[in-house]
């Protein structure tokens, strides 16, 4: 993940979420973005 921009890394995650994909895999770009401190650019969804 960490080859991934910014705003894809977001993308991606927006859309994990969307498509309701495994929690683990979600909690992976969790881990990167927060790594990329980009936690103040997402919304966490009601899971």
């Amino acid at each position: 993940m960490e080859h991934l921009s910014d705003e894809l890394l977001l993308e991606s995650y927006y859309k994990a979420n969307e498509l309701e994909l495994s929690k683990e895999f979600i909690q992976l770009i969790e881990k990167e973005i927060q790594r990329r401190s980009l936690l103040h650019e997402i919304q966490y969804f009601a899971n």
